[in-house]
């Protein structure tokens, strides 16, 4: 089947939100705030409930909101969860031609490349537009937008990520923000590992992470995975939770390279590295019976 060329409408008339997790639920909530027609999908009712008390229409499948939505919005786990929803659920089959999707999961490259090929044949685009900062992030309107895709399919978007969004980079075409994505996610891992290790070499040497932590962050130490550990992982057992979803990023990341011939990086390694170290931690607090 040949792609299918359709001009899209001249603005966004209704916005789709798929995947109101921790990142994704303040993201839709900023987009309802600031008065965009929003129509929403969620396995759990009671994740839902509140946007439909809010003004939001809430949909009964994902493929009513793909239905509904000039541009469908999707913030899921990971790639099976984005493919479950987008390609087996419906929501890619329902979109008008000149509409767009947007996948904010952090994915594998070749899975945002796949749904833009499935994307064509329907006269749908694809926005490629992972997000970094967090859930507090999108609740200021301070994410980092990370965007792949063609000149005006960003433009045609970037009014509704603006809401939730502190800076939209557009990297390249699709893929190149995964990428990106993944290369950041890499690094924030290392830095993430070594601002535990430094708590707990602190309190080796008997100084309290509580007390060390703020001198950290008011020195030359400072990095977001030391203000992430010190605020909001302030256990090993929650910085061995995050670990897990930052595995999967490290993982896919080194798949990459493999298939471009790269497959010894220092960043890479380093952050196996450095979630091994995380791991060791959390199952030694573990043993003594005092885990978060």
């Amino acid at each position: 089947m040949t792609d299918v060329s359709v001009p899209a409408p001249a603005r966004v008339r209704r916005v789709g939100f798929i995947g109101l997790g921790n990142q994704g639920e303040p993201m839709a909530r900023r987009l309802l705030e600031a008065g965009w027609p929003l129509t929403v999908w969620a396995r759990r009712s009671e994740v839902t409930d509140a946007y439909g008390d809010g003004g939001a229409t809430v949909a009964a499948t994902p493929a009513e909101v793909g239905a509904a939505c000039d541009l469908v919005e999707v913030c899921l786990l990971d790639d099976a969860t984005v493919l479950e929803v987008v390609v087996d659920g419906g929501v890619l089959d329902a979109m008008a031609p000149g509409s767009v999707l947007a996948i904010h999961s952090t994915v594998h490259p070749r899975t945002c490349l796949h749904l833009a090929e499935l994307a064509a044949r329907r006269g749908v685009r694809v926005l490629d537009a992972p997000v970094s900062g967090g859930g507090a992030s999108a609740t200021t309107g301070t994410l980092s937008v990370i965007v792949g895709g063609d000149d005006d399919v960003v433009e045609y978007c970037r009014p509704a990520l603006a809401t939730y969004a502190g800076r939209i980079s557009h990297v390249g075409g699709i893929g190149a923000a995964q990428i990106a994505k993944l290369v950041n996610n890499a690094l924030f891992t290392i830095n993430l590992a070594i601002a535990d290790e430094a708590l707990r070499l602190g309190e080796e040497l008997g100084v309290a992470a509580v007390e060390l932590g703020p001198v950290l962050q008011a020195s030359s130490g400072r990095s977001f995975g030391l203000d992430i550990r010190v605020g909001h992982l302030n256990t090993p057992a929650g910085v061995h939770r995050a670990s897990r979803l930052l595995d999967k990023d490290v993982g896919i990341l080194s798949e990459v390279l493999a298939q471009h011939d790269q497959p010894d990086s220092l960043l890479v390694r380093t952050a196996i590295e450095g979630l091994a170290s995380i791991a060791s931690r959390a199952q030694a607090v573990e043993g003594d019976g005092i885990a978060g």
